[in-house]
């Protein structure tokens, strides 16, 4: 049965579900700086341009790069897992659902 009070607990139910989730994204987000930070800014640098010296002299690509923008996120997500030239493979310290928002944060990077 529909009261006149439906919409208003549709609202309320949106206001205090949208902070939760919100903040499970910024937890998200923080745990894959953190985990970047940790594991690839050495070689991708803090900004993903790649201009450090151990990313120059393995050639690294900016995470801007033309081939990197247009990479799928399933391509990015199997490089991060698998490794790819001299990048290791981190499959077995990050979880899939971590490498999924290390992807996010990638993109993030990207802009």
């Amino acid at each position: 049965m529909k009261t006149k009070s439906t919409p208003r607990i549709i609202c309320l139910a949106i206001v205090v579900a949208a902070p939760i989730l919100l903040c499970t994204r910024i937890r998200a987000d923080d745990k894959s700086a953190a985990t970047y930070k940790a594991k690839c800014a050495t070689c991708h640098g803090a900004d993903g341009k790649g201009d450090t010296p151990a990313g120059k002299s393995t050639k690294v690509r900016s995470f801007g790069d033309a081939e990197v923008v247009k990479a799928s996120d399933d391509d990015l997500a199997g490089i991060i897992e698998k490794g790819k030239a001299k990048m290791p493979g981190y499959g077995k310290s990050i979880k899939p659902d971590e490498i999924k928002d290390m992807v996010a944060y990638i993109r993030s990077l990207a802009k």
